[in-house]
């Protein structure tokens, strides 16, 4: 069983690695609907209307971020909507990143510089998933059937 300890830690931090990378791409989305979610449960709702309001919001979230993108006709426009959604996985990234690492290392001054390198991982690869699911600009439209 000692040799199997470590493995399995090891396979467990990349699980939840790789699910933070996946996941990343929805942190504003899941952060809107959790807000929303909580203030219907406070104003009455129930836990179920909760949940209903809460899962409503974060897809129109989802939604709204994906029509501007395929939309907004300009590129810096396009860049804020991106940088908007992709603050909060970086966010995300860097109290993952800090959890894990206060598990491995005694070392505030090394957690410290892990998590900075794991919120700007998150953040790029939220960035550049973020910046893949919008369609091509006119531009590259253009180009593509000509």
């Amino acid at each position: 069983m000692i040799i199997f300890g470590p493995l399995f830690v090891i396979a467990g931090i990349g699980f939840f690695c790789w699910l933070l990378f996946t996941f990343a791409v929805f942190a504003l989305p899941f952060y809107a609907g959790l807000t929303v979610g909580a203030w219907a449960f406070h104003t009455g709702a129930g836990w179920l209307g909760g949940a209903v309001i809460g899962v409503i919001a974060a897809g129109v979230t989802f939604g709204v971020g994906q029509l501007a993108l395929a939309f907004v006709p300009w590129t810096w426009l396009r860049l804020a909507i991106v940088l908007v959604y992709a603050a909060p996985a970086t966010i995300a990234g860097y109290y993952a990143t800090h959890g894990i690492a206060q598990m491995a290392m005694p070392s505030a001054t090394w957690q410290m510089i892990f998590s900075f390198v794991g919120a700007v991982a998150v953040g790029v690869t939220a960035l550049i998933r973020i910046a893949g699911t919008a369609p091509p600009g006119r531009e590259q439209a253009r180009l593509a059937r000509a």
